[in-house]
């Protein structure tokens, strides 16, 4: 917890900094709250840097660690609790985040401030919904975050239904879909190329992504596959040679020495984006996590493995859909999973996948960002959606 004195002392300073005039283009983009540059917040940064004037925004991004953001161009950059991110953050007009924010942001009168969550659905319960399991001092930020919201934004229909139920948010819902999955709508040839050779991956490989959520305890057991068997498996099934990465959950990323010991398996805990690894996967294999819906967008097969569905589901968390009526594949063991492999039915699981989509009302068309970044330039101009339009 902040000391007393260093409370005092840094609501002064935003007090100061809440005396100065808001700037109407500049906008403050949080990742985890800094941890990376990823997730949605990327994407319409992105956007906003490949489809506008240099000058029309002004784009800051805020992250605790500035020397392993030396490559990231066009845009300024703040530390976390630094003087300057005080400044920037009192000044912006528009601050997007994909987390709650804290009690440091005293949310000003002239802001606006965009909330992207972390996917176009999830499996998992969240907020109100799973509010017995969740720690009441998150509860109380929650709360307090929905109330200074102006916009949230959804990928599906369903998503919609879960925000006005467990949000604590009585605002715009902006169903347009999720602007980091419009990635996944691009064919991305130059795109997977580059992110191969960033992770060093030899161009002819296959990637099976294994990206599982945590568990409360950072139970390891449920984690335990064999990578060795199951690439073979996998290039019986699909062909080629296989390269396996796994992205462990940031709570579980100091221990993948404990998890990751096959040969041909690369530990990817610490990339910063994982949609751009959704984006070079050829197989996806996860458990709870919401990147299952993120990932169908694409077409390619994706495996659920669920050692501990009756144990997460009964201490853990409540699942907004039976395992049964998803379009994916489960498993509770290895065998079980190599099975589900091999009598893999691309046909079958494509159908399955659009009625599913069609189900749960899904809104992503590869046009989110675009879509969004209208209404920013609304709120910072001040301009109807006809003159955005007309601009564009």
């Amino acid at each position: 917890m902040m000391s007393l004195l260093k409370k005092l002392v840094t609501n002064l300073i935003i007090y100061i900094f809440c005396c100065l005039p808001i700037k109407h283009n500049k906008i403050i983009f949080f990742s985890y709250y800094g941890s990376q540059y990823g997730g949605t917040p990327k994407y319409i940064s992105q956007y906003i840097q490949k489809n506008y004037p240099s000058d029309r925004f002004d784009v800051v991004w805020v992250f605790y660690d500035l020397s392993s953001k030396q490559y990231l161009k066009g845009v300024r950059k703040v530390r976390t609790m630094s003087l300057k991110y005080f400044y920037e953050l009192c000044t912006a007009k528009v601050v997007i985040t994909n987390y709650r924010t804290t009690e440091l942001f005293k949310k000003r009168k002239n802001q606006y401030y965009i909330q992207t969550w972390h996917s176009s659905l999830r499996l998992k319960q969240i907020e109100k919904d799973a509010e017995k399991t969740l720690p009441a001092h998150y509860i109380r930020m929650a709360k307090k975050d929905s109330l200074k919201c102006d916009l949230l934004l959804a990928g599906c229909k369903y998503s919609t239904e879960i925000f006005n139920r467990a949000f604590w948010y009585n605002g715009e819902i902006f169903e347009h879909g999720t602007p980091g999955n419009d990635l996944l709508f691009e064919s991305g040839e130059d795109n997977k190329r580059e992110i191969y050779e960033r992770l060093n991956i030899p161009k002819h490989k296959k990637v099976f992504l294994h990206a599982p959520t945590f568990r409360k305890g950072n139970n390891l057991d449920v984690y335990d596959v064999n990578y060795e068997s199951l690439a073979r498996t996998l290039a019986s099934k699909f062909g080629g040679e296989w390269i396996i990465l796994v992205k462990l959950h940031p709570h579980l990323a100091s221990k993948s020495s404990e998890i990751i010991s096959d040969r041909n398996v690369m530990d990817v805990s610490s990339f910063d984006d994982i949609q751009e690894l959704l984006l070079i996967a050829n197989v996806l294999l996860t458990d709870y996590s919401s990147l299952m819906f993120d990932f169908s967008i694409t077409n390619k097969p994706c495996f659920l493995f669920v050692p501990d569905i009756k144990e997460y589901t009964s201490q853990d968390r409540g699942l907004y859909f039976e395992l049964k009526d998803l379009p994916f594949n489960t498993s509770i063991n290895q065998t079980n999973l190599e099975e589900e492999i091999r009598e893999f039915d691309h046909d079958k699981y494509k159908r399955d996948i659009e009625n599913f989509l069609n189900r749960v009302g899904s809104f992503e068309n590869g046009k989110a960002s675009e879509q969004l970044v209208k209404r920013i330039e609304e709120v910072c101009f001040k301009k109807t959606r006809s003159e955005v339009d007309e601009a564009v």
